[in-house]
């Protein structure tokens, strides 16, 4: 994700604000999906009742709570702690990297870890190559760090990548992140960049860039199901000029419906696969067994 320290001001959204911008198909009672990805933790306190009963309407089961900062990590874990529908994921996102991870940094990383069975990933790490980014090798040492306590934790990895696939997929063979595998955030590459995450153990996570992007949906089309799990991203955006427009974790419905669209399959089929794969991989049994019918698939690790 692109970093936003929003807090929204708002009055919380009303119920009928939602109705006109709804299809039918937002309220199924059948599904059960996932979000691998957000950033709940920015939203005001205000907000989360009403994110969460919307999440819950479309089909949502479980979210991942993505940290970014140490602070950022233990507002995930106290928001996890709190909702029933919340994990949380601890990291330092490389926008954040301005130092690099020394012994208190990693011990206080590791001991949120441990802190609760809520936190399911190390989530958000990975590199950023923007110009306005921190040093690369600051970056780097604090992404192998990363790895590294998700390696000892056996925790899976959420990466972020941007302009910077190359020493990402370096990184992660070099540092044998495969052993306990992930998911590629907010994926908006081609097939090529999908195998060879895929070739490094990870799942394809896909977000809302799926309905707009004709390139990505020509690699979704190509990536077997068994390979990609579903996400929002979702954060406060108040330069869209609607509340109502903000992604949200009830998005990952229209995710789904899309990536159905695009392989000619069901929607049901999509909600069953992404979300065992997402429940296998976050080792969330009771998820994985409310999806039966298809068996949490593990990316060939190559």
């Amino acid at each position: 994700m692109t970093l936003r320290r929003y807090s929204s001001q708002l009055t919380p959204v009303s119920p009928q604000e939602y109705k006109g911008s709804m299809t039918a198909t937002q309220f199924p009672k059948a599904l059960l999906l996932g979000d691998a990805h957000t950033h709940l933790d920015q939203y005001a306190p205000e907000e989360m009742p009403g994110v969460l009963t919307r999440a819950r309407e479309a089909g949502v089961g479980f979210i991942v709570c993505a940290g970014t900062t140490v602070d950022s990590t233990r507002a995930c874990l106290k928001l996890a702690q709190e909702q029933n529908l919340l994990y949380a994921g601890v990291g330092i996102h490389p926008m954040e990297a301005r130092q690099r991870i020394d012994e208190a940094i990693y011990t206080d990383l590791e001991a949120m870890a441990h802190s609760s069975p809520r936190v399911v990933c190390i989530s958000e790490i990975g590199l950023d190559y923007l110009p306005s980014s921190p040093d690369h090798a600051v970056q780097d040492q604090v992404f192998r760090a990363q790895i590294r306590l998700a390696r000892s934790l056996k925790l899976p990895i959420i990466f972020h990548s941007r302009e910077s696939h190359a020493d990402v997929f370096r990184t992660l063979r070099e540092e044998n992140a495969g052993e306990v595998g992930g998911a590629m955030h907010y994926f908006q590459g081609d097939e090529a960049t999908a195998r060879q995450a895929i070739d490094c153990g990870f799942f394809i996570s896909l977000a809302r860039p799926l309905l707009r992007l004709p390139e990505l949906q020509t690699a979704a089309k190509a990536i077997p199901l068994e390979h990609i799990v579903l996400e929002t991203d979702a954060a406060p955006q108040p330069f869209k000029k609607y509340r109502h427009n903000w992604t949200e974790p009830r998005h990952v419905l229209t995710v789904a419906e899309k990536l159905a669209e695009i392989k000619g399959v069901s929607v049901e089929e999509v909600a069953q696969v992404t979300t065992a794969n997402l429940a296998g991989l976050l080792r969330l049994p009771a998820f994985g067994a409310a999806q039966a019918d298809h068996s949490p698939a593990r990316p060939n690790t190559g």
